[in-house]
């Protein structure tokens, strides 16, 4: 379930078990051609221009919609710990750090993908896109982690 938290930063939650080990799941992450298949909201499709996996490295990419219009998207990773964690800083439109926690849970992996924002207004102009679509995300990364038979078990 998404929600707004507003300590000292402003941003959407969401947590789910997936029924994959870390690994699995930060390999889903961390493998471009596992990347393209579930990034991205319902009906979306990706092209990577740039992927460079390491803190520090650029991720640059386009989401396609359904209608046909195209989204560039410039990241940046700014934290990687294998099987654990990510951070991402969306450096393009609209400025957003994404952090990816994983944590092994019963027998699969509890997901937390943590949206931090500069300021509560671009959290709540934000929330009514980034909410489902992190959902959908997370619906598709489940899709693909199913089809990885490598993934299953701990």
């Amino acid at each position: 379930m998404s929600e707004f938290s507003s300590n000292d930063v402003f941003t959407l939650t969401t947590a789910r078990i997936l029924p994959a080990r870390p690994e699995a799941v930060f390999s889903a992450i961390a493998d471009p051609a596992l990347l393209t298949r579930w990034w991205g909201p319902n009906g979306f499709s990706s092209s990577f221009q740039t992927f460079d996996f390491r803190p520090g490295g650029d991720w640059v990419f386009t989401l396609h919609g359904p209608d046909g219009t195209d989204y560039p998207n410039v990241c940046r990773f700014i934290e990687i710990v294998a099987d654990q964690r990510v951070v991402i800083e969306h450096l393009n439109m609209h400025w957003f750090e994404l952090t990816l926690s994983l944590a092994p849970q019963d027998g699969g992996t509890r997901i937390g993908w943590q949206q931090r924002f500069d300021s509560p207004e671009a959290c709540a102009r934000m929330a009514p896109l980034c909410a489902p679509s992190n959902e959908q995300n997370l619906d598709r990364l489940a899709s693909v982690l199913v089809l990885q038979p490598e993934s299953i078990g701990t």
